[in-house]
Formats: C-alpha cells, sequence, structure tokens
C-alpha cells in the first residue's frame, strides 16, 4: 500500500461508524429507545458505546496513511492545528446554533467535534514527532497516570469523581445540562485517555500500510482485537468500563472491538471484494458533513413551531413523527422508523455528493 493510497476499508468502517451516530442520535421520541440504542447509564456499555471511540480509532488510522513519509515543518504543523481549529469551530457551531436561542450563562463548550479535534491535534503531533516505542510508552504513561489520578482524587461516582470535579470547576455550568453530574461526556481530563484510542489507531493505521502480506495484516488485526478486547473485560473489576469517564479498560476494550471490527472490514471489502458496501462508504467520505448536517437539521426540525390543530405550537418534527409515524406503529418501532428516515434521508444526500464528487475536506 502506498503512502497516500485509499483503504476503502476505512472509509466503510467510518461510514458504519457515522451512520450509527446519525441513528443513535435522532429517535422519534426519547421517551421510546431500543435498550441497544441507548448508552449505558454509568458502569458497562452497550453496542451505542463503541461509536465514539471507533470513530477517534479511525482518526488514528487515518494519520499515518495521510501524514506518513512528509517531515514536520512549520506548514505541516499549521496544517495540524488548523484543522483542529475547524473541527472544534464546528463542534461549538452544532452546540450553538442558531446562536439567538443560546443561554450563554450556560452554553456548552466540550462536545464530539470538539474532542475528535483536540484528540487528532495531539495525536498527529505524536505520530510526527515520536517513535513507535515512543507513542507506546506514551499511551501506557497517560493511562495508568490517569487511572492513579481517578483513584486517588475522588470515588468513580457521577457526583464524586475526580474528572466531573475538574470540569465543574475550570467549565463551570459551560457543561452538558443532562451529564449524569457536574461535568461533561467530553470533558477535559477524561479526553486524555481519550488521545490513547487515536493513538492505538496509529498503531493499526502503520500495520496496514506496511510490507506485510494481506494475511499477515488480517493476523494481526484479529489477534491485537482478541487479546485487546480479553484485556479490557479483565480490567473491568478493577476500573469499570465506562463511557462518561473514558476509563482506561474502556480504552482498551473498544480497541479491540474497533480492530476486530476493521479487520472484518479488510477482509470483506479490501480482500474479498465483496460487493453491498457502497451507503457505508459514501458516508465514510462525507462523514463530517453528515453529521454536522444531520444535527444542524434535527435543531430546524425542532425550532420550526406550526399549529397542530390544538392551538398550541408544536415543532415541526413532533407534528411529523405524530403524524407519519406514531399513529401506525408501536412506541419503540415509531421512533425507530423515524431514526430509520433520517438516516436514509441522509444516505441520499452523501451519495448524490459522490457522485457529483463532493466532498467536505477540512
Amino acid at each position: 500500500m502506498t503512502t497516500r493510497e485509499r483503504l476503502l476499508a476505512l472509509d466503510v468502517f467510518r461510514g458504519m461508524t457515522v451512520a450509527g451516530m446519525l441513528l443513535v442520535n435522532n429517535p422519534g421520541t426519547w421517551s421510546a429507545i431500543y435498550p441497544p440504542l441507548e448508552h449505558a447509564e454509568w458502569h458497562g456499555w452497550t453496542p451505542t458505546d463503541l461509536i465514539f471511540p471507533f470513530f477517534l480509532f479511525i482518526v488514528g488510522v487515518a494519520i499515518p496513511l495521510s501524514l506518513a513519509d512528509r517531515e514536520p515543518s512549520r506548514e505541516l504543523h499549521f496544517k495540524i492545528l488548523r484543522r483542529g481549529v475547524i473541527l472544534f469551530g464546528l463542534g461549538l457551531l452544532l452546540a450553538w446554533a442558531p446562536f439567538y436561542t443560546v443561554a450563554w450563562e450556560r452554553a456548552r463548550i466540550p462536545g464530539v467535534l470538539q474532542r475528535i479535534a483536540v484528540v487528532y491535534f495531539f495525536a498527529a503531533l505524536a505520530f510526527l514527532h515520536l517513535r513507535a516505542r515512543s507513542r507506546a510508552i506514551l499511551s501506557v504513561a497517560l493511562l495508568a497516570g490517569y487511572w492513579v489520578a481517578m483513584k486517588l482524587g475522588g470515588d468513580l461516582s457521577p457526583q464524586g469523581n475526580l474528572a466531573f470535579w475538574l470540569d465543574h470547576q475550570i467549565l463551570g455550568a459551560h457543561t452538558w445540562r443532562y451529564a449524569p453530574g457536574p461535568g461533561d461526556p467530553e470533558g477535559i481530563l477524561s479526553t486524555v485517555p481519550a488521545v490513547v484510542s487515536s493513538l492505538a489507531g496509529i498503531f493499526a493505521g502503520e500495520w496496514l500500510r506496511s510490507s506485510r502480506t494481506g494475511t499477515k495484516k488480517l493476523q494481526g488485526l484479529f489477534l491485537g482485537g482478541v487479546l485487546a478486547t480479553a484485556a479490557g473485560l479483565l480490567l473491568h473489576p478493577f476500573f469499570p468500563i465506562n463511557k462518561n469517564l473514558w476509563s482506561p479498560s474502556y480504552v482498551v476494550f473498544t480497541t479491540g472491538a474497533a480492530l476486530l471490527t476493521l479487520g472484518l472490514c479488510y477482509a470483506l471489502i479490501d480482500r474479498m471484494k465483496l460487493p453491498g458496501a457502497k451507503p457505508f462508504e459514501v458516508f465514510g467520505k462525507n462523514s463530517i458533513l453528515a453529521f454536522v448536517g444531520s444535527g444542524l437539521l434535527v435543531k430546524a426540525l425542532l425550532l420550526i413551531k406550526l399549529d397542530d390543530g390544538s392551538g398550541a405550537p408544536v415543532s415541526l418534527q413532533k407534528l411529523l413523527y405524530s403524524s407519519l409515524y406514531a399513529p401506525h406503529l408501536p412506541d419503540y418501532v415509531a421512533s425507530l422508523a423515524w431514526a430509520c428516515s433520517h438516516l436514509l434521508l441522509w444516505l441520499a444526500v452523501v451519495w448524490w455528493l459522490d457522485r457529483r464528487r463532493i466532498y467536505l475536506k477540512i
């Protein structure tokens, strides 16, 4: 594989992840959600809790595919910083738009794209300036340091953990108002172990662009996936798997799951050339556009108010859902059908854009 050669399996894996984000983030009603599409309440995990770490892992895989053989330079550093700033800005846009509705005294600052921006910045710099062994040592040091700090700095409850306490001290009310504690699930301290999720992806990216045979690459991905998944589960009794805290066991466990998923995509798409992955491929090529566009559309549907005949204005989203879905299907099925419709709408958008080779490049 050449440095700039596109890895189709990575596009498909990214597309699967983004499709999962859109499906999870857009139910017809938050009062009726299938359990697999909900996050774990605190400790533990559901399939939904795999989505975000998968995306950070994918960010890491893409780094050596795009930056390998490039010498560190002021221009390259600026390009990395610029991309991080744009991603962070898109995250704030998504959180605050339309700005006239924002209560600025508690406007949320952290978020999904904001964490991706910070993680990408530090992971890319680590790739440029550290050898593989040094990155491995850094990964262990970050997880171990976070483990010790969290264990010594409080308990692991929503109200008593160090990460949420630090968010509250620094960010005040500028955190997610639905968080289970006073902090933010994409907060400051918990971003430290999140960097390791991308550092792990860098190792996978280097492995895939190496001169090893396809069979050796697959064996390495699957073996690493099995070992990391098992290690994460073994660590769970000592520091529970927890997405909100981005616990070290969560990092190791989700890295293992990501390796297995990437290995499966690589085997089916790049090696066996099986058809049928085009929907995920087009999502993967325009992932940021789909994520941001979907979020803005949802906000628009909630802000547009109409009269449903009762005299009280309701959102366009609620009016459409209560008219087209809720009367005809059981609650959970109707809510899922709305989410699937939203997903199919954006599939049509990114497919149309792909046919015209229009992509949002950052």
